[in-house]
C-alpha cells in the first residue's frame, strides 16, 4: 500500500488520504493531442482515459454508445406486447416508484406512448399507506381505469405475490427494473432488467429511466417496422425526452461513465432548452438561472421531485414531469417546493436524534443502525445517507410503527448492501427488502429487528475482510490557495458531467492557513484561507458544525491545516469568484 498522502492516515472525518498513481506520459499525450491544459490531461489519465478513448470521453455521442435494446432478455417480448397494445387501442398502465428515477421513468413512458397514439394511466403508490413496489390493489386500480397491460418501472423485480395475483386476474404485466434480481423471476409477460442473473448485459449500471429509454427505443422500432407511422401519425423524436433520462440518472446516483455519461451529457443539453414544462417550472422555483449541470439536477431539482413521495403526495413528481400545461406545472412545482421545505425540517430533527442514538451505542465496527417510532418514513433514506457520510460506514435507519419498521440503508464502497438485504429476506428476517450495492430498502418486524441487525453486521464484516473497512479519500493532486483560479475550474469542466463514477476533481491544500472562520446558516462553517502566496481563497464546509472538522476549522484561526475539497465557481449578483468546498481536513502534528 502506498503511503498516505501528506501523511494523513486518519483525517478529521476518518479517511485515509490517497493519491493514485498516474501515468504522466499519458496525461501529457492527452493534453497535447486534444489541446488541453496539462492538469486536465493528468486528470483524464487518472480516470483511466487513454488517447484512444479520449475523444469518446470528451464528446460522448449517443449513436456510439446506445446498444441494441434487444440484447436485454425479454426486451423483444416486451416491445411486441406493448406495440400490440398501441395498435389495438388498449390502455397502457404505468406503475412507477415514488422517487426521482420512478417519476422520470413514468413521465418518459407516458410521453412516448401518448405521442405514439396510445392512452396511458399512471399510478404511483403512497409511501405511507402502500409502501414500495407493486401491490395488487394498485394494479387492479389500473385495470379498473381500463388498462389491459401494465408496466412496472423502477420496481417489480421481487414483487412475486402481487404480480402473480395480477396474472390470475388476467392483467398482463411488463416489469422494467434495474434492482438486484433473484434466481426466481416474477410472473409477467416480460421481465426487462439488465441485472437479471441470467442476463449478461454490460449495462447493469443503468438507472431505471435508462432501461425505460431502451424500452421506448425498442417499442418505437417495432411500431415503425409494423408500418404504424405514416400520414398524419408522425414518428416521435425520442431525443426530446433525454432531459428526463438525465434527471433520473443523476438523481439515482449511478456511475456516470459509458452509456450513462452519454445519456446525461446529451440530456443536460436538452434540459437547457427548457422544453419540459415541469423541469422548467422546477428550475424557476429552485432559482436555477444558469446553464444546467448535473449538480443542479442532483441537488436542486431532484430533492424537490422526491419531496412529494417523501412527505407529501407521491403522484406529484410524475405529474409535474409529464404535464405540458405551463400553469399546471408551475402549480405543481410550487407545491413540491413547499413539501421540500417541510422535508428539510423533519429531516433535521430525525438526523439529530439518530446521531444521538448512534453515539449511545448504535454503531458496530462495520454498521451504523438507528431505529425509532418517532421518525417519518419519508426522510429515513436521506438520514441514512447523512450517517454514512458522518461515520464512513454502511448506515441503516428504521421508522417503526405498530410493530413493523420501514427501513432504508446507504452503503460504502466494498459492501453490497442490496445483496445483504436480499439475503436477509431469504433468511426470513424481513417482510420485504431489496436494492442495489449502494442503497437498499426493507420492511422488518420489530421482534426480528435485533436478529436482522446482527445478520447485517456479520455480512458486512465478511465483505470487509479481516482488515475491516478502511475509508479512503481519493485526491487528484495538491494546490496552493493562490492556484485555485476560475481558469482552472473552467478547464476542468471538460471532464463533466460529474457524479458517481466520475467525481469532480478533489485537491488537497497542504498547510493552508485559516485566516478566519465563522458559522453561517444553520450548521455550515465559512472560512478564508491563505497559502504561500498573498491571495485569499473563500471556502465553506457544509453541515460541519458540531463535527470534528467544523470544530477544528473554528478553533484554528491563524493556524495551518491540511484541507481537502473541490473548487467551484461561486456566482453571486453577476460576479464570479472561486470557492473551495471543504470535504475533509487534518490538523498538522
Amino acid at each position: 500500500m502506498a503511503p498516505a498522502f501528506l501523511g494523513v492516515e486518519k483525517s478529521l472525518r476518518g479517511n485515509r488520504w490517497e493519491l493514485p498513481e498516474v501515468d504522466e506520459r499519458t496525461g501529457l499525450a492527452l493534453a497535447q493531442r486534444f489541446g488541453l491544459p496539462e492538469i486536465v490531461g493528468r486528470l483524464m489519465a487518472a480516470r483511466g482515459i487513454d488517447v484512444d478513448s479520449a475523444e469518446d470521453f470528451l464528446n460522448p455521442v449517443l449513436k456510439h454508445h446506445l446498444p441494441d435494446p434487444s440484447h436485454l432478455n425479454d426486451m423483444n417480448a416486451a416491445a411486441d406486447r406493448l406495440a400490440a397494445a398501441v395498435r389495438d387501442g388498449e390502455v397502457i398502465g404505468i406503475f412507477g416508484d415514488y422517487d426521482v428515477d420512478g417519476a422520470t421513468s413514468s413521465a418518459l413512458l407516458q410521453r412516448f406512448f401518448n405521442a405514439a397514439g396510445a392512452r396511458t394511466e399512471i399510478y404511483i403508490p403512497d409511501r405511507m399507506r402502500e409502501g414500495y413496489g407493486p401491490n395488487l390493489p394498485g394494479l387492479l386500480e389500473l385495470r379498473k381505469r381500463g388498462a389491459a397491460v401494465v408496466i412496472t418501472v423502477d420496481c417489480g423485480i421481487t414483487a412475486f405475490e402481487p404480480l402473480e395475483g395480477a396474472a390470475q386476474e388476467g392483467l398482463d404485466v411488463v416489469v422494467v427494473d434495474h434492482h438486484v434480481a433473484e434466481p426466481r423471476l416474477p410472473v409477467a409477460a416480460a421481465v426487462v432488467n439488465p441485472n437479471r442473473l441470467d442476463d449478461d448485459s454490460p449495462h447493469g449500471a443503468l438507472a431505471a429511466v435508462g432501461v425505460a429509454f431502451l424500452l421506448v427505443v425498442a417499442v418505437n422500432r417495432t411500431l415503425r417496422e409494423a408500418g404504424w407511422y405514416g400520414g398524419d401519425r408522425r414518428e416521435p423524436n425520442l431525443l426530446q425526452w433525454l432531459d428526463l433520462v438525465a434527471l433520473g440518472t443523476v438523481c439515482d446516483v449511478v456511475p456516470l461513465n459509458g452509456l450513462n455519461r452519454t445519456l446525461v451529457t446529451q440530456g443536460l443539453k436538452v434540459m437547457g432548452r427548457r422544453g419540459n414544462a415541469g423541469i422548467a417550472a422546477l428550475a424557476d422555483v429552485a432559482g436555477v438561472n444558469e446553464a444546467m449541470e448535473a449538480y443542479h439536477a442532483g441537488f436542486l431539482l431532484g430533492p424537490r421531485v422526491n419531496a412529494g413521495g417523501r412527505v407529501g403526495e407521491s403522484w406529484l413528481g410524475a405529474a409535474l414531469l409529464s404535464t405540458s400545461n405551463v400553469e399546471e406545472a408551475q402549480a405543481y412545482a410550487i407545491r413540491l417546493d413547499g413539501y421540500n421545505q417541510e422535508r428539510r425540517a423533519i429531516e433535521t430533527v430525525c438526523l439529530e436524534q439518530a446521531i444521538e442514538q448512534v453515539e449511545r451505542g448504535g454503531m458496530t465496527d462495520g454498521l451504523v443502525y438507528a431505529s425509532s417510532a418517532d421518525w417519518h418514513p419519508g426522510v429515513i433514506g436521506i438520514v441514512a445517507g447523512r450517517l454514512r457520510e458522518r461515520y464512513n460506514r454502511p448506515a441503516c435507519v428504521v421508522a417503526m410503527e405498530d410493530g413493523v419498521g420501514k427501513g432504508s440503508g446507504r452503503s460504502v464502497r466494498g459492501v453490497d448492501l442490496g445483496a445483504a438485504v436480499i439475503a436477509a429476506r431469504q433468511s426470513e428476517l424481513l417482510v420485504n427488502g431489496g436494492g442495489h450495492k449502494m442503497a437498499a430498502g426493507f420492511t422488518v418486524a420489530q421482534d426480528k429487528e435485533d436478529a436482522f441487525r446482527a445478520f447485517l453486521a456479520e455480512r458486512i464484516a465478511r465483505d470487509a475482510g479481516p482488515d475491516g473497512l478502511t475509508p479512503n479519500l481519493r485526491l487528484d493532486g495538491a494546490l496552493d490557495a493562490a492556484g485555485a483560479s476560475i481558469d482552472l475550474v473552467q478547464s476542468m469542466e471538460r471532464l463533466a458531467p460529474f457524479g458517481a463514477g466520475n467525481a469532480r476533481p478533489r485537491f488537497a491544500l497542504p498547510s493552508a492557513r485559516i485566516l478566519n472562520a465563522d458559522v453561517v446558516g444553520t450548521n455550515h462553517v465559512r472560512c478564508f484561507l491563505g497559502g504561500e502566496g498573498r491571495g485569499r481563497l473563500k471556502a465553506i464546509a457544509f453541515r460541519a458544525v458540531g463535527e470534528p472538522l467544523g470544530d477544528a476549522l473554528l478553533k484554528s484561526t491563524g493556524l495551518p491545516m491540511h484541507l481537502a475539497g473541490q473548487i467551484k465557481i461561486d456566482r453571486w449578483q453577476g460576479r464570479e469568484s472561486v470557492q473551495f468546498i471543504i470535504d475533509d481536513g487534518a490538523v498538522q502534528g
